[in-house]
């Protein structure tokens, strides 16, 4: 059974494009990123998914269940985490995770309590009173304190200082080790990179690609860093040039022939040749250099 699989799920809103013939297919167990710039799309398909706002056309099925017939359903097996969340100002932290778990019908407290105390949150303190990051990390520990079969997190690093996003992508793993599938929609490419297994790449409303994240990377062009290199001249083959200094580095698409020929027409001291990451894969396909 497929975690999450949509077949041309499409929503306007009125004449205006949110997402449009989406063919989604995400594997339980598995780490995917969805991957795109803001207004891609990517919190209008989430939200479709989760039933909050109603599909235009198209079909959808999370956990195997439909996501209209089966909304409540569904609910109860996800965990969601929305870019920005929202919350009672008056209330506390454990008040909020309390509220959240009754939701649901389940006594949730042990796991809150270790979730808080992994996240560094003070239960005590009221929502309204916390900064940016602790009130994200109040979002994950509701989000995470029921032990879904799913999580799905919009922006979820997104206020997180660097040690805490670690600890995030710790817990993340874990989950994900214990069978549960995560959905994860970033802009920020270096996470999609270091903890997905697969991807997909939305533009416009459109998903102009899926693949596992190893397969996206396996497209064939090079990233060449000219060390002790002037101006570089454009050349066919030759694109997303960038000049820093005395380097000066370019991604090369054409054959390894080819390349020798327009190195041997270069003034470099040394050269570095590597696979490119995954920020250059998917800039190429933001750019419209790649359909």
């Amino acid at each position: 059974m497929k975690a999450i699989e949509t077949r041309g799920l499409t929503k306007f809103y009125g004449k205006a494009r949110g997402i449009e013939g989406l063919d989604l297919s995400v594997e339980e167990g598995e780490i995917y990123g969805f991957i795109g710039p803001n207004g891609a799309g990517k919190s209008t398909t989430i939200r479709t998914l989760l039933g909050l706002i109603k599909k235009t056309g198209g079909e959808a099925r999370v956990l195997g269940m439909d996501i209209e017939k089966d909304r409540e359903k569904i609910l109860r097996e996800v965990g969601y985490l929305p870019s920005e969340a929202s919350f009672y100002g008056g209330m506390r932290v454990r008040e909020v995770l309390e509220f959240s778990a009754k939701l649901r019908k389940k006594d949730c407290r042990e796991e809150a309590g270790r979730l808080a105390e992994r996240l560094g949150l003070d239960m005590g303190r009221k929502v309204n009173e916390l900064s940016l990051g602790n009130r994200k990390k109040v979002g994950i520990a509701a989000a995470f304190q029921h032990r879904p079969r799913l999580y799905i997190l919009d922006e979820p690093t997104g206020g997180l200082d660097p040690l805490m996003q670690r600890e995030f992508f710790t817990l993340l793993k874990e989950r994900s080790a214990e069978g549960a599938t995560v959905f994860l929609s970033s802009h920020v490419l270096s996470e999609i990179g270091r903890h997905c297994s697969g991807a997909g790449i939305l533009r416009e409303g459109r998903l102009i690609r899926q693949e596992s994240v190893d397969r996206l990377t396996a497209t064939g062009v090079k990233r060449v860093t000219l060390h002790g290199a002037a101006a570089l001249p454009e050349t066919e083959g030759m694109r997303d040039i960038k000049q820093s200094g005395q380097a000066a580095s370019f991604l090369y698409s054409g054959g390894t022939k080819e390349l020798i020929r327009v190195l041997a027409g270069l003034d470099f001291d040394d050269v570095t040749i590597t696979d490119p990451d995954i920020e250059d894969v998917v800039m190429h396909y933001y750019t419209g250099e790649a359909k």
